[in-house]
């Protein structure tokens, strides 16, 4: 009597593994779905995102001619800018005083490399007769971005994002700054779109014998972001026709 009602018992009691198991699969099933429901968030996310970008950069520019004749100054100028030493000054006395007065220019170094002369003229030296601080600073960045623009021509826009110097010792001589690429940077201009690019920066003072060894007297790295001008322009053209739709928009709300 005992026997069989024990048996009855385990034969109505419920299968405890069979139940865990069931319910494991339910909650993985539970976490997978709301996994895929946030990753579905996730993209729709990022394609709203992506969006104003592509119709930002889609957007067709006016066809004006006073429009396309200042596109094409615009790129006269910048090419002229790095043809020779005599534009180079002209056009820094107008747009960039700093690289006027400081007298920065391109170096005829070895073949197939660059360099930028920094001149030991007043304007650059501090009160002990040596090279300022802020002068091989500051050119740093000029230097970074003259040998960037010689590459490019003036179909882009260089643009200086981070950069650190490291001083060394006192420079009592003209500044020889030296580059050295991170990326390949013709290929970089081949592929059409805006990228970053760094520069290892060795600078040196100048040498006037060849029995003198070049002095280092700082180390400089910058990253630089270039972007192609049609991009810049058809990224302004955009946000005015926002603009103007946004003025419309709130002179209809104000109209009913």
């Amino acid at each position: 009597m005992d026997s069989a009602a024990v048996r009855s018992s385990d034969e109505t009691r419920p299968d405890e593994g069979g139940s865990g198991a069931s319910l494991r699969l339910a909650g993985d099933r539970i976490d997978h779905e709301a996994a895929a429901a946030v990753g579905a968030d996730a993209e729709r996310e990022a394609s709203a995102r992506q969006r104003p970008e592509r119709a930002r950069d889609n957007v067709e520019l006016p066809t004006h001619w006073w429009y396309r004749l200042g596109v094409w100054l615009e790129k006269k100028l910048s090419n002229l800018s790095v043809r020779n030493h005599f534009w180079h000054r002209l056009t820094s006395w107008i747009w960039m005083p700093l690289a006027y007065r400081s007298g920065i220019r391109v170096h005829k170094g070895s073949v197939g490399t660059f360099s930028a002369l920094l001149p030991f003229r007043r304007f650059n030296r501090n009160w002990y007769k040596a090279m300022a601080g802020g002068a091989l600073l500051a050119n740093s960045e000029l230097a970074g971005g003259m040998f960037i623009f010689q590459k490019c021509s003036g179909d882009w826009t260089v643009v200086c994002k981070e950069l650190t110097y490291k001083f060394l010792r006192p420079c009592f001589g003209p500044a020889v700054y030296n580059m050295d690429p991170h990326e390949n940077l013709d290929e970089l201009v081949a592929a059409g779109k805006e990228f970053n690019l760094t520069l290892d920066i060795e600078v040196v003072q100048m040498v006037t014998s060849r029995l003198e060894r070049e002095r280092r007297v700082g180390v400089c790295t910058a990253t630089f972001h270039v972007t192609p001008k049609s991009q810049h322009r058809k990224r302004k053209h955009w946000q005015k026709i926002q603009k103007r739709q946004k003025e419309l928009e709130a002179r209809d709300a104000e109209q009913a």
